[in-house]
């Protein structure tokens, strides 16, 4: 649309400024005197460039977001396809009747992780898709962040059959938040997956919650990680955006992940950052919720 109006635009002009030369060439051969065809050319030269670098603009979004819509699409194709392939062969291999009962355990176990996969993939997607509605989260109140925390590495370490020990967890007993259960555990969640996911070799995190001032909490997740490129961080928390470095490739994603968290945490009142000193230098994830209030500020019932 913008591109046909400013082809018009700029053929109409072009056009109206030929014809007024052509009836007033007496005019045109006195152009020093009549300031106002002069005037006119530079201001329609000016209108056309205008018009069409905001073309130009509005098209390279476009194409940057068919671009990671396209990412996205092939991401969800092989996040489905591969556990649902494995999934196929463990069942058809089940029906053998000479499968050992070992066998047949393990592939239980490899059918359970498959679905556990694909249910962590859906929950992401059904979160981002429901990014921006002011009604996402419901239930804002005091909670115990050091229970948070722990849900949270136990269900990441387990979908990498890692023993949740390798997560170093510093969170005083008795830090309180301000914020939605269920929310703040799937921030955690995908923060502590981020780090183990993104790190090489076997994973070296670290969890700590500290109170900031009387009114925030901080809680900083810190890896040793692959890290981000300083060019990269200003983008990491747009939707479908992954970092186009090798490393990052490799490892399957959709992008959606700390979109969801940094929706997450500022419908909760908080705030995100992310931070690292570049690739190889691992990362470190700043979340501040606000403090929830000590048990003796709640306001007392009224006897009349």
């Amino acid at each position: 649309m913008l591109s046909a109006v400013s082809i018009a635009l700029a053929a109409g002009l072009i056009v109206g400024w030929i014809y007024v030369i052509w009836r007033n060439l007496e005019l045109s051969r006195r152009v020093a005197q009549n300031t106002w065809l002069l005037v006119a050319g530079v201001l329609s030269l000016v209108t056309i460039i205008v018009v069409l670098v905001l073309f130009a603009v509005f098209l390279a979004r476009e194409i940057r977001e068919v671009r990671r819509q396209t990412s996205f699409l092939d991401s969800v194709t092989h996040e489905l396809r591969s556990p649902l392939a494995s999934l196929r062969l463990c069942l058809e291999t089940l029906e053998r009747s000479d499968l050992a009962p070992e066998r047949a355990a393990e592939l239980r176990r490899m059918m359970l992780d498959d679905v556990d996969r694909l249910e962590a993939f859906v929950d992401d997607i059904l979160e981002a898709s429901q990014a921006g509605h002011a009604d996402r989260v419901r239930s804002i109140g005091d909670v115990e962040l050091s229970e948070v925390v722990a849900r949270a590495v136990r269900t990441a370490c387990r979908r990498y059959h890692l023993d949740p020990e390798i997560v170093t967890v510093d969170v005083p007993p008795g830090s309180r938040v301000r914020a939605d259960p269920t929310g703040l555990e799937i921030v955690l969640r995908n923060l502590v997956d981020n780090a183990i996911k993104y790190s090489e070799g076997t994973p070296r995190i670290t969890v700590v919650a500290r109170p900031v001032g009387d009114r925030h909490v901080e809680i900083l997740v810190e890896d040793q990680g692959i890290g981000i490129a300083r060019s990269d961080l200003r983008r990491i928390f747009e939707r479908f955006y992954r970092v186009p470095e090798e490393a990052v490739r490799a490892r399957r994603g959709t992008g959606l992940g700390l979109f969801v968290v940094q929706s997450l945490a500022h419908a909760m009142g908080g705030r995100l950052r992310v931070e690292s000193e570049g690739p190889g230098k691992g990362t470190r994830v700043r979340l501040r919720l606000p403090r929830a209030r000590p048990a003796d500020a709640e306001p007392r019932p009224s006897h009349g």
